[in-house]
């Protein structure tokens, strides 16, 4: 007896959804094309500080004086807590003039900006540092993400966690139709990684808190890094 050639199409989606745009794929007869989400979830293992150091004043050399000191007062905190400063990295010193517009354009100014990003393994130092930071007032903002160092790893988990379902869902369409799933034809993988962000920090609040006020983060547990991935997965029938 003679089987018609046919083509099963089943995708799978994810209650959260995904903003990019799946490639199509042009099936031939006798196969089957499954679409299947995965995931995997880690403890994180870095924290990361962000500060935004802005300072304005009559001169860009007086400006830029200010800036720096902001910036070393960035690297006092850190010796005072045990941490070389080359574990801090800067970016560029930007200089932007500053201007009144009436009654005529001049100049009344200059603003120096840079940021300053702290990677820390050692979470018990985040409460300290932050608020030592927070009082010196050396930053507009602050902001902490926990991340994991080895984030590739974690993605491969994820398209491992994704292709197994994908499988099993093209086992089960294979079964039911009475045919074998056969070798793997096509398949596309999109990742998806979510660093948690913890605590944005403005610097007027930090001046306006009580000194004992603890820290945010102080006795809680950093919310696991959850990466998660898509896998399009076009298998042959037998």
């Amino acid at each position: 007896m003679k089987y018609a050639s046919f083509f099963f199409a089943v995708l799978f989606l994810s209650v959260q959804g995904f903003a990019q745009e799946h490639p199509s794929v042009t099936a031939q007869p006798n196969t089957v094309y499954v679409g299947a989400d995965g995931k995997y979830e880690a403890a994180p293992d870095t924290a990361q500080i962000q500060m935004s150091v802005s300072v304005q004043d009559d001169s860009p050399q007086a400006a830029y004086q200010r800036a720096s000191k902001n910036v070393d007062q960035v690297r006092q905190v850190m010796r005072a807590n045990g941490l070389d400063p080359k574990l801090a990295t800067i970016g560029f010193y930007s200089v932007q003039p500053l201007y009144e517009w009436k009654p005529k354009q001049r100049v009344i100014g200059y603003r120096v900006t840079t940021d300053v990003t702290l990677k820390l393994k050692d979470f018990s130092k985040i409460g300290p540092i932050t608020q030592q930071l927070a009082e010196a007032n050396v930053s507009e903002t602050q902001t902490l993400n926990y991340t994991l160092e080895n984030m590739d790893e974690a993605k491969s988990h994820a398209v491992e966690d994704a292709y197994r379902r994908a499988r099993n869902s093209a086992e089960t369409l294979a079964r039911a139709s009475g045919r074998t799933l056969g070798d793997l034809s096509y398949a596309s993988v999109d990742t998806f990684e979510n660093p948690h962000i913890v605590m944005p920090r403005m610097r007027a609040m930090a001046a306006a808190a009580p000194a004992a006020t603890p820290a945010p983060t102080e006795e809680f547990t950093p919310q696991n890094v959850t990466v998660t991935a898509h896998v399009n997965a076009l298998f042959n029938l037998k």
